[in-house]
């Protein structure tokens, strides 16, 4: 019974995992008007990774992969 548990729990984190890659590269899709309307929609919450994407593809055009592997 453990076991069954323990995979199952495993498996709802390699869904949520897989889930996430599939947001992020949504995200990395949009346009810089469609992007620039989600940022705007997060905008209350200070420092929210989709407004530090944002700014990032503005200012240089920075990718959001880059920017999440810390690579200028």
């Amino acid at each position: 019974m453990l076991k069954t548990r323990m995979k199952r729990v495993a498996d709802r984190g390699d869904h949520a995992v897989r889930r996430l890659a599939e947001i992020e590269a949504s995200i990395a899709d949009l346009s810089n008007e469609d992007l620039l309307d989600l940022a705007d929609i997060f905008k209350a919450e200070p420092r929210s990774p989709i407004g530090m994407w944002h700014s990032l593809k503005w200012r240089g055009g920075t990718s959001v992969y880059e920017d999440r592997l810390g690579t200028d």
